[in-house]
């Protein structure tokens, strides 16, 4: 029996012999593993994006929501239900556990300064603002008390509402004015950037004012947009859940055994479905690229059953010289292998170069996965080793006076 040594040299010599159509049969592999990685490390940007973002919200917040009005056990299609600054005020009277209570109100609205202007969230909110939402005032202050109670046209400035005014620094804006719908504000703070997250919309993009003036200057209207409120600690989420549940259907008069016409929602949940829907998401993309990876095993098997019939003499010659079956079988396995692992190898350097110039250039959440590199290069000597067997089969169990024969 030949050695596996020299059986292994004979196989490389037979690539490097049609190197171009080497090259060009790996490359169905190379797309297959380079697409692999790419698209695990965009869905694992996007998780720990997700993770990251509810992270800064805080562990502690629980966000209330108007949610479907019911009538006799049935929601109903187009009526939501109402928040209102009584509501706030309930929840800021009668909670033991809450800590802090944050309403807002929201509304979408040209911002012009100087010669600039830009399009923005305008939140109507109270002076914790800062302390619920875990922002960071940059520079100037945030409102008070007083000047929200007196409806003071004074306003809080995004990051990235700064970047949009062309304004390169936050201090040089406070105590200037801007227009929000025509009406001055003057520009006391500004906030630090939180940064953008995925599928979030951006956190900088926004202008703080206080609730009672956009309530009644900007809005016109007491509903509100949301009620954040703080747990005490995290262990105390659920009860502080159920506690702002409970006073919330007092304050609407639901009758018992009525659902709840609000939502409310702990960070930690969105983080689960959030979490959940990019996972699915990344295995769906990794599902997808997979199939171009067998495309390449296909491809791979198709160039191989092509050599076998190119070389049926030398398989003859070689069989006549001694080799076994065996030794004609490997050959060809380790040709289909060798060059699924030379493709998996450019796939992984592709697939995670393609992640990093999307992170640098497109400002895409790329994080590249140990794990789905192994397993990608693992699954191309794998597809190497089920597409190879077939047309190493084939080249074994030719008849050596058959093959000498052919022409």
């Amino acid at each position: 029996m030949m050695p596996v040594g020299e059986t292994i040299s004979i196989a490389m010599t037979a690539l490097r012999a049609n190197k171009m159509r080497s090259v060009l049969t790996m490359l169905g592999v190379v797309i297959g593993v380079g697409a692999v990685i790419a698209m695990v490390a965009i869905g694992n940007g996007a998780q720990e994006a997700v993770k990251a973002r509810i992270s800064a919200l805080g562990t502690t917040l629980i966000s209330i929501s108007p949610g479907q009005i019911f009538s006799r056990g049935t929601a109903s299609a187009t009526d939501r239900a109402k928040l209102t600054m009584a509501d706030a005020e309930a929840l800021r009277t009668n909670a033991k556990l809450i800590t802090q209570v944050e309403p807002e109100m929201q509304r979408q609205s040209q911002v012009q300064y100087l010669s600039k202007n830009t399009s923005t969230d305008i939140y109507g909110t109270t002076p914790n603002y800062p302390q619920v939402r875990l922002y960071t005032i940059a520079t100037g202050r945030m409102f008070t008390n007083a000047e929200d109670k007196g409806s003071q046209l004074v306003a809080v400035l995004g990051d990235a509402v700064l970047q949009n005014l062309g304004i390169t620094d936050g201090a040089s804006v406070v105590g200037q004015t801007i227009r929000i719908q025509g009406i001055q504000f003057t520009v006391i703070g500004t906030l630090a950037p939180k940064g953008q997250g995925t599928g979030f919309g951006n956190p900088d993009d926004e202008v703080l004012i206080p609730i009672t003036t956009a309530r009644y200057r900007i809005i016109g209207r007491d509903q509100l947009r949301t009620i954040n409120v703080l747990a005490p600690t995290d262990s105390l989420v659920t009860a502080t859940m159920a506690e702002a549940q409970s006073i919330l259907a007092r304050a609407h008069r639901l009758r018992p055994g009525v659902p709840s016409d609000v939502n409310i929602r702990s960070q930690a949940d969105f983080l689960n479905t959030l979490g959940a829907t990019t996972a699915t998401f990344t295995y769906l993309l990794a599902g997808i690229a997979a199939v171009s990876l067998i495309v390449g095993g296909i491809g791979i098997m198709n160039i191989m059953l092509v050599s076998v019939t190119e070389r049926t003499r030398e398989i003859g010659v070689r069989k006549a010289l001694g080799a076994t079956r065996l030794n004609i079988l490997l050959q060809f396995l380790i040709e289909a292998v060798v060059l699924c692992m030379l493709g998996g190898i450019g796939g992984i350097v592709i697939g995670g170069g393609g992640a990093l110039l999307m992170t640098k250039i497109a400002n895409w959440n790329a994080s590249i996965s140990p794990s789905a590199v192994i397993i990608a290069f693992g699954f191309s000597g794998v597809v190497g080793v089920l597409f190879g067997v077939w047309p190493a089969r084939r080249a074994a169990a030719l008849n050596p006076i058959d093959a000498l024969r052919y022409e």
